[in-house]
């Protein structure tokens, strides 16, 4: 049977922090369009290759627990990347409540 619905990002331009899961480091980038399933991010230039990494990403009051699934390099230096949505497992949901409460 094929898929009819098409589900397809709208604008959505807010600054928003990533951070890799594995290695807790930070980075400020930001959204520029949004769906159920992923976004699409500006990361500035000079940053690392994030491709493979989990990440979450905070975008003002949205929080998306994602795989990297591409990153390309624009002539400024700044990378446009692409992530899919995962969904939270507990551990995730843990890290993310023992950091608010740590922020607190």
């Amino acid at each position: 049977m094929k898929e009819r619905r098409n589900i397809t990002r709208v604008d959505y331009t807010t600054k928003s922090v990533i951070v890799v899961c594995d290695t807790g480091e930070k980075y400020s980038v930001e959204t520029k369009n949004v769906s159920p399933l992923g976004m699409g991010i500006v990361m500035p230039a000079g940053s690392p290759n994030i491709v493979g990494k989990d990440i979450i990403i905070v975008a003002n009051t949205l929080i998306m627990y994602a795989d990297v699934n591409r990153q390309v390099k624009h002539d400024d230096g700044t990378f446009t990347v692409g992530i899919s949505a995962r969904q939270f497992t507990p551990e995730v949901l843990q890290y993310l409540f023992t950091h608010i409460a740590d922020e607190e």
